[in-house]
């Protein structure tokens, strides 16, 4: 599962208009474009936080003369020893941090909602937004199948790829 910054705005805006609808907040009419704000920054921050892991990671790797297998499993090192939630563990993490932005900030008047039931709500919404890039990841290894996954020419086709598909679904990231 992938996070896209194109999917941010919505993301964030359905996932304050379930927890709205289910009465698991309480958010005044004036409040809720600060609530949707405050949700976008969660998710920009994630954005953020896993490019500045894979950046890291590269780095490492390329000091240490590794693939991109070895850039990948530095990543997840990484990421384990600061807490920060890849791949599956990523919508489990990013509702934590909502949950943990909503019971902070001044735009949320009442959470009626216990934590299991909020993350509940939000992930339903952030999977459902998240999983369009499995779609795509499976779209982009049927069109490079005939490259060996690993290689350097499978990577950089891959990425290639990606970056073609996902600007014709408008999930691009730029």
């Amino acid at each position: 599962m992938r996070l896209y910054a194109s999917r941010v705005s919505a993301i964030s805006e359905e996932v304050v208009d379930a927890l709205i609808t289910k009465e698991l907040i309480e958010v005044s009419k004036e409040g809720a474009p600060e609530v949707v704000l405050d949700a976008e920054s969660v998710l920009k921050e994630y954005l953020r936080s896993d490019r500045a892991l894979t950046e890291e990671a590269k780095d490492v790797a390329h000091e240490r003369g590794l693939d991109y297998g070895g850039h990948q499993k530095i990543k997840r090192k990484l990421a384990k020893q600061r807490g920060f939630g890849l791949y599956d563990d990523a919508v489990g993490y990013i509702c934590n941090q909502l949950i943990e932005t909503f019971l902070h900030t001044q735009h949320v008047e009442e959470i009626y909602g216990a934590d299991n039931d909020l993350r509940a709500a939000i992930a339903i919404v952030v999977k459902k937004h998240m999983s369009a890039g499995d779609e795509l990841d499976v779209e982009v290894r049927k069109r490079i199948k005939n490259l060996n996954e690993g290689t350097a020419d499978w990577e950089i086709r891959y990425q290639q790829t990606l970056d073609r598909l996902a600007r014709t679904k408008n999930l691009s990231d730029e």
